[in-house]
């Protein structure tokens, strides 16, 4: 006779969710290191000069340079990543959210189509990440 853990739910199939587990400490990692990374180099542009992605619109509407339209963008993603980390079912919809808004930032700039189809691939993982977090909080709750 299988059993549930507290931590592990049973299935209809009476087999615990050790790989819905395991991927949804790796989405969990990810979505929460990735931003945070990311968020940072937007204040040193070590990995990119974030400032070519930013559709010239957005810019304007802005206050300041583009360098610190992008540092804003870094505390808005180091904040996603915090909360990805500290309550995942929440954070993992704020960083879906997120990536539609760099779709379409990308997308309307007209280049860098392809950073926004690998985006999009994300925002798909990062609805994963939603629907195991709800899920293990409907079951251990």
């Amino acid at each position: 006779m299988t059993t549930a853990s507290p931590t592990r739910p049973q299935h209809a199939t009476g087999t615990t969710g050790v790989g819905a587990d395991r991927a949804f400490t790796l989405l969990r990692t990810i979505f929460t290191v990735a931003p945070i990374i990311f968020g940072l180099d937007k204040f040193f542009n070590l990995l990119a000069d974030w400032g070519v992605y930013l559709a010239p619109w957005i810019d304007r509407i802005v206050p300041g340079s583009t360098h610190v339209d992008m540092m804003m963008v870094g505390v808005i993603e180091i904040v996603a990543g915090i909360v990805v980390a500290v309550v995942p079912r929440w954070g993992a919809l704020l960083v879906t959210a997120w990536l539609a808004g760099i779709i379409i930032n990308l997308v309307s700039v007209g280049a860098y189509l392809d950073v926004a189809l690998r985006d999009f691939g994300l925002l798909v993982a990062a609805l994963a990440l939603a629907a195991l977090a709800f899920d293990r909080e409907r079951h251990t709750a």
